[in-house]
């Protein structure tokens, strides 16, 4: 007889199935990247992203609907690295929070989570794109609610709703012209459906042997803290900073959650609100606190009341703040420090994401306080963000995270902390993460800071110099396998079989008549007794600006 339901042991065993099948698969996945760079990650970040789950998983005894779902939503929020890992986080958080509540799961249940796990992940991205893994997960999910009231069985249940992912993932490229152009689908809609094709072998009985599989695996941070919405502006229009937490002392349902938002929009901004069974946390930005606190007693008694005025200049530094070296989460070595509880608060720290000596040295005599290793060819993880940020112990942490595949890991993270306040600086590039610490006021309060940061990205144009792994075609160009390759905000800027050639070249292509000062910061691959030929070729192809050439020791990339 068909089989109509799952139970938590079955799931369990088909999520982990999936997420051997997608850590098998992570290089493939890895070459599907539009640039023929040799790091393209997409694979290894959602790799990471779901083993983090299954290494959450592996420590339930005993399987339940309730207990699977919390430690794979923590697990893979906690461990997710890059867009491609967060987008997976936010689906697998959508779609538990639909099953926790069940002890077996049918066709019409089943299409219920995968519907909330995609309305989840399409809140989580600020812009979402169609022709992406958002794109295929969405199709999968209209599938099942279609065919979920007359499934009769799940094998075919799975089999149609895997067959309609495929087909739209053989689409993306139709949706998406830079994939067309460098003849890939969309390497994130790829790893979800490797995922789902792992799980569904396993409810089949298809003989998976896991431990050759697991040899592709990554080891996974502990599981995560709690979890909560977190919704940014840069208005200053609202002067008071309110912070608080409501001890419940009845239900707080998701409609009282939606009207407590909406309230509090209305009489303020920068508003994070994180719901759990017994406390609600509130951080909002408005001109009258007492409305706020006022409309928060409906629901129960109040604690860790914090309001400061956000016009006036920072307070003096109420502890001396201990002298600090910088700290790698990659596992540089560092001093001993005490731990995060002992140590004084201080008001300002600063985190930026860099990989190379000469960039982390940089930073350091900038004043960041932590650098945390990572970039291009490893995105951090929200975990390794929630590290650093612990050990600063500071209350404002700003973030600089210098690549755009690794903004979404630190805004995440940031929605997770509950002591202090972290702001995210969208960097995407090195040098704007330069810029905006170059650009910080200590006198200005954090708020105008992060305007005037963020500001400073703007007048800011980057390209990175890097050699093809493949032949394609992007952007009109034909790459062939070794070629030098210059890729700017934008795309493709320069090819070339000569490195010097084409920095100048992708350099020339990014500036103007109003450009200034050209700062580049070679890589550890870059041919050092090349080094006095470029500065030669800058100052004869921009003899109007200033030439500076640093060392970096970044890996694989010329910024």
């Amino acid at each position: 007889m068909a089989q109509q339901a799952l139970d938590a042991v079955l799931l369990k065993d088909m999520f982990t199935a999936g997420a051997h099948y997608l850590s098998a698969e992570k290089e493939h996945i890895n070459e599907l990247n539009v640039f023929p760079v040799p790091d393209g990650d997409t694979g290894t970040n959602m790799t990471m992203t779901i083993m983090s789950a299954v290494d959450a998983l592996n420590a339930v005894d005993r399987p339940t609907m309730e207990n699977i779902s919390k430690a794979i939503s923590s697990g893979s929020l906690r461990g997710a690295r890059g867009n491609s890992g967060v987008i997976l986080s936010q689906l697998f958080r959508g779609f538990t929070k639909v099953i926790r509540d069940f002890d077996e799961l049918d066709a019409v249940t089943l299409a219920t989570a995968m519907n909330r796990a995609v309305d989840t992940a399409y809140k989580a991205v600020m812009k979402p794109k169609e022709g992406t893994i958002l794109t295929v997960a969405k199709s999968m999910a209209l599938k099942a609610a279609e065919l979920a009231p007359e499934a009769q069985d799940l094998e075919r249940f799975f089999d149609d709703i895997l067959e309609e992912g495929e087909s739209t993932l053989a689409r993306t490229p139709e949706m998406l012209p830079v994939l067309k152009e460098a003849g890939v689908v969309d390497s994130g809609g790829k790893g979800l459906l490797t995922v789902l094709h792992g799980a569904i072998d396993l409810y089949k009985g298809i003989e998976i042997d896991l431990s050759e599989l697991e040899k592709a695996g990554a080891p996974a941070p502990e599981p995560m803290r709690r979890t909560r919405e977190h919704i940014e502006t840069d208005d200053i229009r609202f002067g008071y900073c309110t912070e608080f937490i409501i001890l419940l002392e009845k239900p707080f349902s998701e409609n009282d959650e939606a009207g407590m938002k909406e309230y509090l929009c209305s009489i303020g901004d920068s508003l994070v609100l994180v719901a759990d069974d017994e406390i609600v946390k509130i951080h909002v930005h408005t001109n009258d606190p007492g409305l706020a606190l006022q409309k928060a007693l409906e629901y129960g008694q109040l604690t860790r009341l914090k309001i400061d005025n956000m016009r006036e200049e920072h307070r003096e530094t109420m502890f001396n703040e201990k002298e600090k070296e910088a700290y790698s989460v990659s596992g540089e070595e560092s001093i001993k420090e005490e731990p995060a509880e002992d140590k004084p608060w201080t008001d300002t720290a600063f985190l930026s994401v860099a990989a190379g000596e000469g960039l982390c040295d940089i930073f350091r005599q900038l004043g960041c306080d932590r650098i945390v290793s990572g970039g291009q060819s490893m995105n951090p993880s929200t975990d390794d963000f929630l590290k650093a940020i612990e050990e600063v112990h500071a209350r404002d942490v700003f973030i600089l995270p210098n690549n755009k595949n690794i903004i979404l890991a630190a805004n995440q993270a940031s929605s997770l902390v509950k002591d202090c306040c972290v702001h995210v600086i969208p960097s995407t590039t090195i040098p704007q993460g330069i810029s905006a610490m170059v650009n910080f006021v200590r006198e200005m309060s954090p708020q105008e800071n992060v305007d005037q940061m963020t500001e400073a990205l703007k007048y800011v144009h980057s390209g990175e110099v890097t050699y093809a792994v493949r032949d394609t075609s992007v952007d009109s160009h034909e790459i062939h396998e070794g070629d030098i390759i210059g890729i700017g905000d934008d795309g493709l800027l320069a090819v070339g079989n000569d490195i010097n050639d084409v920095i100048v070249s992708m350099i020339r292509e990014i500036t103007d008549e109003e450009s200034e000062l050209i700062s580049v910061y070679i890589g550890e691959d870059f041919p050092g007794e090349r080094e006095e030929e470029l500065q030669e070729k800058l100052e004869e192809a921009f003899p109007d600006m200033d030439i500076e050439i640093n060392y970096g020791g970044q890996p694989v990339i010329t910024v």
